[in-house]
């Protein structure tokens, strides 16, 4: 296989887009995973921001744990206990702001670009309730909560500040979202690498399809191969549908290599006849007239053997039929009419019915008139030939039975084959052993089928089945079509 063959290839476009979908899922995830542990670090710090500043104010109302005194109007006393008793976490720093100047701040020492940001007062002046907001300076980002000291009611004696640094845990969260990231890829190309090899399992009756289909060269060896059948998936039943494919064409070349055979066989016999009385024809110019008549016969035979031949190979076409409404009982008398005229034996008519049929008249006579003939063929000039109609179910039952000396159980099945004929036909008839595979052919052309009940020495019953109306796609006919109308 070539670059551009593998490029191409199922198995490839399969995988292409497996990756593109599975690259874009980490992608997504990433992000996402991302997003999500940055929205709990933001939840996290501004809760204990929160909670810093409710200690504050429940320090305010209350009293002075080292005294036990009420606090008054003393703020610096106030923030001064506070400081001393919390211990921040870390990243995080508390300042105390009295008189819009820097009182004193926690433990930790603070940032100096903090220290110097805070230092002045324009972020807390006239400051009446909380303020939240983000500073972000050259040193990180902080998230800082402002709490404004207000004693009995009065105005504005001091601000409480925390202040966290995120950036830190920022930081913590990248470098956990880039591991995470690292091994999602490793994880995504192993995955893909097992994706490559179960993809190639999964495909692997495809390709053998594909080198059954191309070795298909020699119709007589290699129609016989079939593809083993795994599983209950899509795959095996493309196989199964495969290997139908492959037992339909087996049996089609099967049959089209018989038949050109035996096509070959029919044909060789009336040509070998015709060369040999041309040889002749110079050598004794007095049998002449003679000569030329057996030709001529033989010619006739041989043009009835090629419309047979022309007509089978037009039966699976969808104009073949010329459908119309039939009545059934005069179709009948009309045959019956025609039969009578071709040998002397003991006809009888049984039809007795008054429905009509879709079907097309000319070769439901030609169905009629080869079954008749085959009758007389095989009947003596005192034997019965009986020819019927009658309705059972929603199908017609055409019939032509007779007295005569029947056919073999062996025969009987292949008797509608095209060139069979009975082994213990007497004579060799006009034809070459297609008409019943004539009968036939109409017979499913019309959607029917062809019943035989025969015993030797006591005759043989042949029924034509036929619908009441044919297949949709000849009833679709346009002859018929137009009629309806």
């Amino acid at each position: 296989m070539n670059w551009r063959q593998f490029l191409v290839s199922a198995k490839t476009r399969i995988l292409a887009w497996l990756a593109v979908l599975m690259i874009f899922s980490v992608i997504a995830s990433v992000l996402t995973i991302r997003h999500i542990l940055y929205t709990l670090l933001e939840q996290r710090v501004e809760a204990s921001l929160l909670q810093e500043v409710e200690e504050v104010n429940r320090l305010v109302d209350g009293r002075n744990p080292v005294t036990g005194d009420l606090f008054g109007d003393d703020v610096a006393a106030i923030l001064r206990v506070f400081l001393s008793r919390n211990v921040p976490d870390d990243n995080e720093y508390l300042i105390a702001i009295i008189d819009r100047e820097i009182y004193q701040t926690s433990p930790v020492t603070i940032p100096d670009v903090l220290y110097k940001e805070l230092e002045s007062t324009r972020y807390f002046l006239n400051l009446n309730r909380p303020k939240q907001n983000r500073l972000v300076t050259s040193s990180g980002t902080f998230v800082y909560l402002a709490q404004p000291i207000v004693i009995n009611g009065g105005k504005q004696q001091g601000v409480f500040v925390v202040a966290n640094l995120i950036t830190n845990e920022q930081q913590e969260v990248n470098q956990a979202v880039f591991v995470a990231a690292i091994v999602i890829i490793i994880v995504l190309f192993v995955a893909l690498f097992l994706a490559w090899m179960i993809t190639g399992k999964v495909l692997a009756p495809l390709k053998i399809l594909t080198e059954t289909a191309r070795s298909i060269t020699d119709f007589d060896q290699n129609l016989s191969q079939r593809i083993p059948v795994k599983g209950e998936d899509e795959i095996a039943e493309l196989t199964m549908t495969f290997n139908e494919m492959l037992d339909r064409l087996e049996a089609s070349f099967t049959s089209q290599r018989d038949f050109i055979n035996d096509a070959s066989h029919e044909l060789q016999t009336p040509l070998t006849i015709i060369q040999g009385n041309l040889e002749l024809l110079s050598d004794r110019p007095q049998e002449q007239h003679e000569t030329l008549a057996l030709v001529s016969d033989e010619l006739n035979r041989m043009s009835r053997f090629v419309g047979d031949l022309l007509l089978l190979a037009r039966a699976e076409r969808l104009d073949f039929l010329n459908v119309e409404l039939v009545d059934v009982q005069k179709f009948v008398e009309e045959v019956y009419a025609k039969a009578i005229a071709l040998a002397k034996r003991n006809w009888h008519l049984e039809a007795k019915t008054s429905i009509r049929i879709v079907a097309d008249r000319q070769r439901l006579t030609q169905v009629m008139m080869n079954l008749i003939r085959n009758a007389v063929e095989h009947t003596t000039e005192d034997g019965l030939i009986e020819i019927g109609v009658s309705l059972v179910g929603d199908r017609t039952h055409f019939w032509v039975r007779d007295t005569g000396v029947g056919i073999n159980l062996a025969d009987q099945e292949r008797i509608l084959k095209r060139f069979a004929r009975a082994t213990h036909s007497r004579r060799r008839s006009e034809g070459a052993g297609l008409g019943l595979s004539i009968v036939e052919a109409i017979a499913k052309a019309h959607g029917g089928y062809v019943k035989l009940h025969s015993y030797p020495g006591v005759g043989s019953t042949f029924t034509v089945v036929i619908p009441l109306e044919p297949p949709q796609e000849v009833v679709s006919n346009e002859p018929y079509s137009h009629r309806r109308r």
